[in-house]
């Protein structure tokens, strides 16, 4: 039924174009003579405009039917469509003087006549498929017609951006947005007009008592523009006191992800100053194409991220091994809705159960193991040491031998820059898998490639402080700081899992790669960011309360330790840290000794164990 109700609209809509068509070049053509001769043909042209218009006719509609303008969807109608229309009324010109001068006609079609016929049929053809357009964009759409009262709405940013958001909402004017005015930082573009909306100057402007527009909304469209910028326009917009969301991020825009009408709410990583990233992905690229990759910790923030990005280079397979179902379900819905539903695995495992992992290795023999299973909450991990051993040391040895068991190419730990002179029981832990991924890969022979990422705090995770925050301001304060001096390193998910999939490509094993990033933010400015993103006044309308550092936490995260040497790598935003591993026997013989007291040592015991497996841990032991 459907393939005949696909039949019987495509042969109505060749009818429809066949008459269209046929109507307006035959129009064209008399015009065409009409205007060459001042509207008033000589008897020997005028016998001759028929009989030509019969072989010249069929001429230009095969061409047009070669051009693919009897297939395209009536309503639809676009620059690639116009260079097609023009480029079939060219050749059909071009085929009218030669078969006029070469056939033998009686009647050689005057080359003026020809001219204007392009002209005319070009024009005419193009302005029935745009009539087609605006017939269905501005009246037959279901989003073209308003459910609600029209909001008048500025854009700012009158670049490419801030013009498609335009157009979008002139079109779709179900989504209740009435686009009137444009600002935008370039002087240029002052007192022009983008699709007949005037641009009225800088952001600046609006908080110009003289300038009456009646705004109830502004939208930034600007995806390009720096953080500070951004954030500029964001107390601009707030005490003008108007609502405004943002366009998506570039990358998104740029990889057809999203359209630029779906908007959303400013975000804190769009004031955080990040440059994009750009990757080399023909690198990735070789060492996941086709390949049998595993995640460890696949439902996690990390892990999850991981498990999007390594699809879209097509491996054989993606192992997801995570603990828990409810999150690794999640995860699978997401890649199969994604349509990666025929290369994903989810496996429910615990990365300490050694027969369910062995079992897994030995079916599944993956190449490229990202290990981003993991304990990570430092508070918590202080009160139970053990379970931060076990996890994050033991599970992660375990699954680094099962690796260099079965001869994988290459295993990445995901570690933390808590791991550098660490004073948590969770960056010690993580710095002691460290040394263990350092030591087995020297013992191995580089075989399996061995290697280790530390990145700092990323937005959005599940342990990130901004979602504790914008809860606290939800509830209307206070919001808890612990210390007015602390900093932070911040990444977004996308960017800290692409640089980890960048470092994996360029290590040849042993390496600690550390990246970039960036500046570090103090905790109290990043908690005044979210309250005046929620229109709220920091100390004000919401109070930020100092409770002071809990065990384990640091003023300063730090990038290195005296005993790494730092040395650059291919890609600007990773570092190479480079130190002698231990033996690994006497790591195993650690390893032991830590795990014969994990359920009978107290914490500080633990602790005291831990460090002497890590000797620049300083533990906190009250």
């Amino acid at each position: 039924m459907k393939l005949f109700d696909s039949f019987r609209s495509g042969t109505y809509r060749f009818a429809l174009l066949l008459v269209v068509y046929t109507v307006g070049l035959s129009a064209t053509w008399w015009l065409a003579h009409l205007l060459r001769f001042d509207f008033n043909i000589p008897s020997p042209h005028r016998e001759e405009i028929l009989p030509n218009l019969l072989w010249a006719l069929p001429v230009k509609l095969v061409l047009l039917f070669l051009a693919g303008q009897f297939s395209g969807l009536l309503s639809f109608f676009s620059l690639p469509d116009l260079r097609r229309l023009a480029f079939a009324m060219v050749v059909s010109s071009v085929a009218v003087l030669v078969v006029g001068r070469f056939a033998g006609n009686p009647y050689v079609v005057p080359r003026g006549v020809v001219l204007i016929d392009f002209v005319l049929s070009l024009s005419t053809l193009g302005l029935i498929r745009v009539g087609f357009r605006l017939l269905r964009e501005r009246y037959l759409s279901p989003q073209s017609r308003p459910q609600r009262r029209m909001r008048r709405v500025g854009i700012i940013g009158a670049g490419s951006a801030g013009a498609s958001l335009a157009r979008e909402l002139l079109t779709k004017r179900g989504l209740g947005l009435s686009p009137v005015a444009f600002f935008d930082d370039d002087r240029k573009k002052w007192r022009s007009r983008v699709h007949d909306i005037p641009v009225v100057g800088p952001p600046e402007s609006l908080l110009n008592p003289k300038l009456n527009l009646e705004l109830e909304k502004a939208i930034i469209a600007m995806p390009s523009a720096t953080a500070k910028r951004v954030g500029d326009v964001v107390k601009i917009l707030q005490q003008a006191h108007l609502s405004f969301e943002t366009v998506p991020a570039l990358d998104q825009l740029a990889t057809g992800q999203v359209r630029v009408s779906q908007l959303r709410q400013i975000e804190i990583q769009d004031l955080l100053g990040r440059d994009p990233v750009k990757l080399d992905t023909d690198n990735i690229r070789e060492i996941l194409h086709g390949k049998i990759v595993m995640v460890t910790g696949a439902g996690g923030s990390i892990g999850s991220e991981l498990c999007r990005q390594i699809v879209s280079f097509h491996p054989q397979r993606l192992l997801l091994v995570e603990q828990s179902e409810v999150q690794i379900f999640i995860i699978e819905q997401e890649l199969i809705q994604a349509g990666h539903g025929s290369i994903i695995l989810p496996l429910v495992a615990d990365v300490l159960d050694q027969p369910r992992m062995s079992y897994i290795f030995e079916r599944f023999r993956p190449g490229v193991i990202f290990h981003a299973a993991a304990h990570k909450h430092v508070p918590m991990m202080e009160s139970q040491p053990g379970e931060a051993i076990k996890n994050n040391v033991l599970g992660t040895a375990q699954v680094a031998e099962l690796a260099v068991t079965h001869r994988a190419d290459r295993f990445v730990l995901v570690s933390t820059d808590k791991a550098i002179n660490p004073t948590s029981v969770m960056g010690a832990t993580k710095r002691l898998a460290e040394i263990f991924i350092q030591a087995l890969h020297a013992q191995n022979g580089g075989v399996t490639k061995l290697m280790a990422v530390r990145f700092g705090n990323v937005l959005g995770s599940s342990g990130s402080v901004i979602p504790i925050f914008n809860k606290q301001i939800a509830a209307g304060g206070p919001v808890k700081v612990t210390h007015p001096d602390v900093t932070r390193y911040f990444m977004t998910i996308p960017e800290a899992v692409g640089l980890v999939l960048q470092s994996a490509a360029q290590g040849e094993g042993g390496e600690i790669f550390v990246l970039d990033m960036g500046k570090p933010v103090k905790i109290v400015d990043l908690a005044r960011q979210l309250i005046e993103l929620s229109g709220l006044r920091p100390d004000e309308d919401i109070e930020i309360e100092f409770i002071g550092l809990r065990p384990g936490e640091k003023l300063f995260e730090e990038l290195s330790h005296s005993a790494e040497n730092v040395t650059p790598t291919n890609h600007p935003k990773i570092m190479r840290f480079v130190c002698k591993p231990s033996s690994l026997p006497q790591v195993r013989a650690q390893f032991q000794e830590l795990n014969s007291s994990l359920h009978s040592a107290e914490p500080v015991q633990l602790k005291l164990a831990l460090k002497k497996c890590v000797p620049e841990y300083q533990p906190y032991l009250t």
